[in-house]
């Protein structure tokens, strides 16, 4: 059972959860300002290229450039998926402007597959401000402009949390620990910043909270996302500086996970050495943070992709051997826990820009899934 660990034998499973972001289709008209193709983010890894000798790039997707508001295209994705372990997807959701963005890979893709009960989904609340970066027009220059801004006031995040609970929390795919749906937030410091500070933000969750309970639910599931072990939230409260590890249990999440590696350490080497930075700082994080933390892994990173120009930073020997190590790992984490949810976070699906993805291509093939599979064995 997805998120409990009540199997009376002691058998295992284990919730393999990777992140989606939803960027490859052109269904959504405010995708056509980022990438006028009409194709979303595909249309910046069909044209990357090296930037010095031996760059890894570029990378070709062996299932093509395909829609992913497709439900057709995602039956297919789900069912890999879960051949090869991979048993629930985080969908990256914003909100920007008053209303949802990137939506359509949800909607018309994921929740229209016939087969969407075999990988279930929760959402992660991506609320990050939008800088040029996606922005295709400017030919990857970066320029620093800000396109819209993440935070949110009260009125505004009970309007969007009602929107939640009433399209997504109560589908029977919906991802839930203990009976409860599980929600996402990835930037503490832009909440907190848009609600007003650590009480009022706290006021808002719980009235999250209460909402959710009373269109039936049997409670949420609230989750952070954590930056490294800690992160100093200074300026977001007039108290003065506070510590993420403090703030989190007294806003009333229940949960902390990663979002990426690049979020807990210096990336910029051997995927090994990483690796123990990053079993360090889930070790840390277990012995001394208030809240239960689930394990991350992630596939890579070098988001140059995305610029004309080289960007430094980038994972060192992401090989399938390698990435299975670190999910190795992650299983030894979770073993560890048996009262908790037998969860793993992985980035990602498909972040293809970010070059931290698990679907196949023509450098790896289905390396990255066989992995998953080989670690964690596949979902039925």
């Amino acid at each position: 059972m997805l998120g409990s660990r009540s199997d009376p034998e002691g058998a295992k499973g284990y919730d393999i959860a990777a992140y989606v972001w939803p960027s490859y289709t052109g269904d959504e008209p405010r995708t056509r300002m980022f990438w006028p193709d009409g194709e979303g983010e595909w249309q910046t890894v069909r044209t990357a290229g090296a930037k010095f000798p031996g760059h890894d790039w570029p990378r070709k997707p062996l299932w093509g450039y395909e829609n992913e508001a497709d439900p057709k295209v995602m039956e297919k994705q789900i069912a890999a998926a879960a051949d090869h372990g991979v048993n629930v997807f985080i969908y990256d959701w914003y909100w920007y402007d008053r209303r949802p963005f990137l939506e359509n890979c949800l909607n018309d893709g994921y929740l229209k597959a016939v087969n969407n009960d075999r990988v279930k989904f929760y959402l992660m609340w991506a609320n990050h401000d939008v800088l040029d970066g996606w922005d295709k027009r400017l030919a990857g220059r970066n320029e620093g402009n800000v396109i819209w801004k993440a935070a949110v006031d009260r009125a505004e995040f009970d309007r969007l949390t009602d929107r939640i609970i009433e399209r997504y929390l109560h589908h029977p795919s919906y991802y839930r620990i203990d009976g409860k749906p599980v929600f996402m937030i990835y930037e503490l410091i832009t909440l907190l910043d848009g609600l007003g500070g650590v009480q009022a933000t706290a006021d808002a969750l719980a009235g999250f909270r209460e909402r959710a309970v009373a269109s039936g639910l049997s409670g949420l599931h609230l989750q952070a996302c954590m930056r490294g072990h800690n992160q100093n939230l200074s300026g977001v409260d007039a108290q003065g500086p506070v510590l993420l590890s403090d703030v989190v249990a007294k806003l009333g999440f229940d949960s902390t996970t990663h979002y990426q590696y690049v979020h807990m350490t210096d990336i910029n080497r051997d995927y090994l050495d990483i690796l123990a930075d990053v079993e360090t700082c889930w070790n840390t994080i277990d012995r001394t943070d208030p809240l239960p933390y689930f394990p991350h892994v992630s596939v890579g990173w070098d988001n140059n992709p995305r610029f004309l120009d080289f960007r430094p930073g980038i994972m060192k020997n992401t090989t399938p051997a390698n990435i299975r190590k670190a999910f190795e790992r992650a299983k030894a984490f979770v073993d560890r826990h048996p009262d908790l949810a037998p969860l793993v976070t992985v980035n990602s699906w498909n972040e293809w820009t970010e070059t931290s993805y698990l679907q196949p291509d023509d450098l790896n093939g289905y390396g990255y899934l066989e992995a998953v599979r080989d670690v964690f064995g596949a979902h039925t």
